[in-house]
């Protein structure tokens, strides 16, 4: 048994897992991509364009698509600028000199050489022409004394002929050096039931039957092992191509020295004669290919025609992973990524990349965050806004903490919720007794002196009482100015991260209080945080507090044993005002009836019993002189944040606001620090 054991375990093979995604892979952590995805959204750009923008510009440990399609740019620059197409030619070049050489020394050395001959040699030798096309040509009927030299001669044949194959067959070059006579027409009988086979293609009456006995005879050619004739095609197409735009990226002089050395492959016509018609098969049954692209190869490598054909076709799929990448097409996923090929081109790494990202994709799609409407577009569902506000809240926090404490406020002893603790019962309690608590402290009193079958006597000492928590109940109005300067000056998405951030805190730790809230341009309105967060800037001018403000008290009475927080984020004077006709009314600079009627309804506010707080944005030395004047007046208090403490500041006044403690910033409340100490704002 243990043998087996052992035999079983020898047996035992490991590799990368193929059956689909990993399924040890670590879950994708959305946080990042939806805090991108939702900054873009709230900035005015669509679900779809704003996933597809993080997706390009990747997050902080997570290369993007960006990223990828700059290394694939980088690769392709550096096949085009290490190379040139003159490596065969030099390679012909080198033999050619080698093969003189070894005849010079020769002729040298041989003694019982006729003078004659001797000179007849050497002149044809001093003589060759200067292009190797036409030296090959011309001492193709050379009588070499050498054996050296008619070993290099013969090589310019036999490479010329594996160099024409690995062209059209990768790999073909290596597996054919040092063949002999019956491989090369081994090679000839291939390529000519090859074409019979593309000929039957092209006419459709080729069987599958007569692809598998092609495959049979003559499968070692082709590694890949295509399953069709489609398969063959495609992989023979796509190098042909390669072949043909490498040769339109020669110069002319190139082209015509390799189309006449061609005629020496393995001193063969039929080679190039069947070559030829492959060509002229695979173009005719795949037109789509890129037959006439052509690069500019200026390097100092040469490359053969075999692996220049294939830095060729690697051009190719460094273009089709750059399209890939682009996403711009339509219809386009991540799922499009060819994953082999980007590992082929840029390595692992790039590849674990990749399939992030398609996960991440897939992720946000399948998650519940996105979902798209009745006109296909994605939008963010009321989860997405959920997890995005849960974000916001948890950036507000960092900026809070070490310099607040805890704002969620619970009185002990007031009638309420039972919070679980009991406490001693003091004079005006009406909480109700714990009554183990209070027996057992009364049996511990007087278990030392207890007298046999006398009862529990019970004292004031020893009564417990449970505690029970009463929260303070808020009805808030949050007013955000949505007029074209908040957008053009920078101030329309931190306004939209501040309303998220106070809705989702409301929403998740104070549900009994009611947000409001309102957005005020020309006009104002009630939004949904849906609609707030989706709102595009609309050029328009006017700063409508007055009727921002006439809301937010309707808000208010409808809550009257509420404690009514007003909150106001605005970057302007008011400018516009409702009149009793219903008309909006605009005027800057403001006119000092609509001044008036914005003062009237703070005054309203303040009879309701409201804690009011402005945050003003920006330095307008009006808005300071407006704002500062009219929180006097009605005991508010002005916050001038910096933009990425707005939304700090916005939580922390209603949190302060819900302890009435006076508003952010007021005696006691401990939010004032927060700015340095008191800086930018004043308390009435």
């Amino acid at each position: 048994m243990a043998r087996a054991n052992r035999r079983l375990t020898r047996a035992s093979r490991y590799g990368r897992y193929a059956g689909g995604p990993d399924p040890l892979a670590p879950p994708v952590d959305l946080t990042e991509a939806l805090d991108a995805i939702g900054e873009d959204v709230m900035a005015g750009s669509s679900p779809e364009r704003a996933m597809r923008e993080f997706l390009r510009r990747g997050g902080r440990d997570q290369a993007g698509l960006d990223d990828l399609a700059r290394r694939v740019a980088e690769r392709r620059r550096e096949l085009t600028r290490e190379h040139n197409l003159d490596g065969t030619l030099q390679e012909i070049t080198e033999l050619l000199q080698k093969a003189v050489l070894a005849e010079r020394g020769q002729l040298a050395r041989d003694v019982d050489m006729d003078d004659a001959d001797r000179m007849l040699a050497e002149m044809q030798l001093d003589t060759l022409p200067t292009s190797p096309a036409a030296a090959v040509q011309d001492l193709a009927g050379y009588d070499w004394r050498s054996t050296e030299a008619r070993a290099n001669y013969e090589r310019i044949k036999d490479l010329l002929g594996r160099e024409m194959l690995d062209q059209r067959f990768a790999g073909m070059k290596n597996a054919l050096e040092n063949a002999t006579d019956e491989d090369r027409a081994a090679i000839i009988v291939m390529l000519g039931d090859l074409n019979d086979l593309l000929e039957a293609h092209k006419r459709g009456d080729d069987t599958h039957e007569q692809f598998d006995e092609f495959m049979a005879q003559h499968g070692d050619y082709f590694p890949e092992r295509p399953g069709s004739v489609e398969e063959l095609l495609d992989s023979l197409a796509a190098r042909a191509a390669a072949a043909q735009r490498m040769r339109n990226s020669m110069t002319e002089e190139q082209r015509a020295e390799l189309d006449a050395l061609a005629q020496q492959a393995f001193g063969s016509p039929e080679l190039m004669q069947s070559l030829a018609e492959l060509d002229g098969n695979l173009r005719s049954l795949r037109p789509g290919e890129d037959w006439g692209g052509a690069e500019s190869m200026d390097g100092e490598n040469g490359l053969g025609l075999g692996d220049g054909t294939g830095v060729f076709q690697d051009i190719a799929e460094l273009d089709e992973l750059a399209e890939q990448l682009s996403q711009s097409y339509s219809g386009s996923r991540l799922d499009d990524l060819d994953l082999d090929a980007l590992t082929r081109q840029l390595g692992d790494d790039a590849a674990v990349d990749a399939r992030t990202l398609q996960r991440l994709e897939q992720a946000l799609r399948d998650s519940g965050t996105l979902r798209r409407g009745s006109d296909g577009q994605l939008t963010l569902t009321p989860k997405a806004m959920r997890q995005l506000g849960k974000s916001l809240l948890r950036d507000v926090a960092k900026r809070m903490s070490g310099r607040q404490g805890n704002r969620d406020l619970r009185q002990a002893g007031a009638a309420g919720e039972r919070s679980g603790a009991t406490r001693e019962w003091a004079f005006g309690d009406t909480e109700p007794w714990d009554v183990p608590r209070t027996i057992t402290n009364a049996l511990g009193r007087t278990a030392g002196r207890r007298a046999g079958g006398a009862g529990v006597r019970i004292e004031i000492g020893d009564v417990e009482i449970q505690e029970t928590e009463a929260r303070t109940q808020a009805c808030v109005a949050l007013l955000v100015d949505t007029s074209f300067s908040m957008a053009m000056d920078g101030r329309w998405v931190p306004m939209k991260r501040t309303a998220l951030a106070l809705h989702t805190l409301i929403r998740t730790r104070f549900r009994g209080d009611d947000l409001q809230l309102i957005a005020f341009g020309r006009s104002a309105s009630v939004m949904g945080i849906e609609q707030l967060t989706g709102l595009d800037a609309v050029y328009e001018k006017g700063t409508n507090l007055h009727h921002a403000l006439l809301l937010a008290n309707r808000h208010f009475r409808k809550h009257p044993s509420a404690q009514p927080v007003l909150l106001i984020v605005t970057d302007g004077e008011p400018t516009s005002h409702l009149e009793s006709s219903g008309d909006v009314f605009f005027s800057y600079p403001p006119h000092p009836a609509t001044v008036a009627y914005a003062v009237r309804e703070l005054d309203s506010s303040m009879r309701l019993g409201a804690q009011t707080t402005f945050f003003r944005l920006g330095e307008d030395p009006g808005l300071a002189r407006f704002v500062d004047s009219i929180a006097k007046r009605v005991g508010g208090t002005v916050v001038s944040p910096e933009l990425d403490e707005l939304g700090a500041a916005v939580v922390g006044s209603y949190l302060g606001s819900r302890q009435g403690a006076g508003g952010f910033g007021s005696p006691g409340s401990g939010f004032g620090d927060m700015f340095g100490g008191g800086r930018g704002y004043w308390t009435g």
